[in-house]
C-alpha cells in the first residue's frame, strides 16, 4: 500500500522562519526535480517523525498531496536536531516512471541460524552492509532485498552477484565496493571473523572467512 504524505507550501525561507516554524509543529522542507522548480513546503512534525520510524519510507515512491495536487516521489535527505527527537528539515524529489532511479534499499538478511555455519559450526554470521545501492524504474522499486544465508559455511563468502534481484533491478557497485560480508566465529572463540580493516579495504567480499584467536 502507498504511503501518502500531506505538505503545504511555505513563502518563508532563512533560519528564523524555519525556526518560527517548527516551534508550531511543522518541518521545512523541500520538493524538486522533473521537470518543475524546487518548492518550498512545509509538514506535520508528529506525521513525518511517525513515518521516518518506518523502513518502508525509506525506501519507496511516497505520495505527496501538496495543496491537492498529488505527485511521486522519495525521500532523499532529512536533518534531525542534534540531542532532540525532532526532524529539521526534509527533502523530497520528484519521479517519473519513465526514467530510472538510483536508490538505497535495505538488506534483509534471512535464514541465517539455520545455516551450516552457525547450526552445525557453531558461527555466528554478521553482515558489512546493510542496504545496496541499485538502479530501476519507480514499478520496479523494491522494499527491501532478501538476502538468504541458508546455505552459508564457515569461510564462505556471499557477493552481490550472489543475490537474487527482482527484475528490473540492478545493483550499483562501483569497483564491487557494494558487496557486504559475513563473518563466522565458533562458540568459545575458536575461530573469529577477518579483521574489520581488511574487511573495509577491500569491500569485494561478503565472506565468512575466519582465523584463530591469538594471530594478531
Amino acid at each position: 500500500m502507498a504511503i501518502e504524505i500531506t505538505a503545504r507550501k511555505r513563502d518563508t525561507q532563512g533560519t528564523g522562519p524555519s525556526r518560527r516554524l517548527r516551534k508550531t509543529g511543522k518541518v521545512p522542507g523541500i520538493v524538486y526535480g522533473g521537470e518543475q522548480g524546487t518548492v518550498n513546503i512545509e509538514l506535520d512534525h508528529k506525521d513525518l517523525y511517525i513515518n521516518l520510524r518506518n523502513e518502508k519510507f525509506h525506501a519507496s515512491i511516497l505520495t505527496l498531496d501538496l495543496g491537492g495536487a498529488k505527485q511521486q516521489v522519495l525521500l532523499r535527505a532529512f536533518n534531525m536536531h542534534p540531542f532532540k527527537p525532532q526532524v529539521q528539515h526534509v527533502d523530497f524529489q520528484r519521479v517519473a516512471k519513465d526514467k530510472q532511479i538510483h536508490m538505497k534499499v535495505p538488506l534483509h538478511f534471512a535464514n541465517a541460524e539455520h545455516s551450516p555455519g552457525v547450526k552445525d559450526q557453531g558461527g555466528v554470521a554478521s553482515h558489512v552492509l546493510n542496504e545496496l545501492d541499485i538502479t530501476c524504474f519507480p514499478d520496479d522499486l523494491p522494499e527491501f532485498i532478501e538476502v538468504d544465508l541458508g546455505n552459508l559455511t564457515v569461510g564462505r563468502s556471499i557477493h552481490v552477484r550472489d543475490l537474487a534481484l527482482p527484475k528490473g533491478v540492478e545493483a550499483v557497485s562501483p569497483d564491487d565496493r557494494g558487496r557486504g560480508r559475513s563473518r563466522s566465529r565458533r562458540r568459545g572463540g575458536a575461530v573469529r571473523g577477518a579483521d574489520d580493516r581488511a574487511g573495509r579495504a577491500d569491500g569485494r567480499r561478503s565472506a565468512c572467512r575466519g582465523r584463530r584467536q591469538g594471530r594478531r
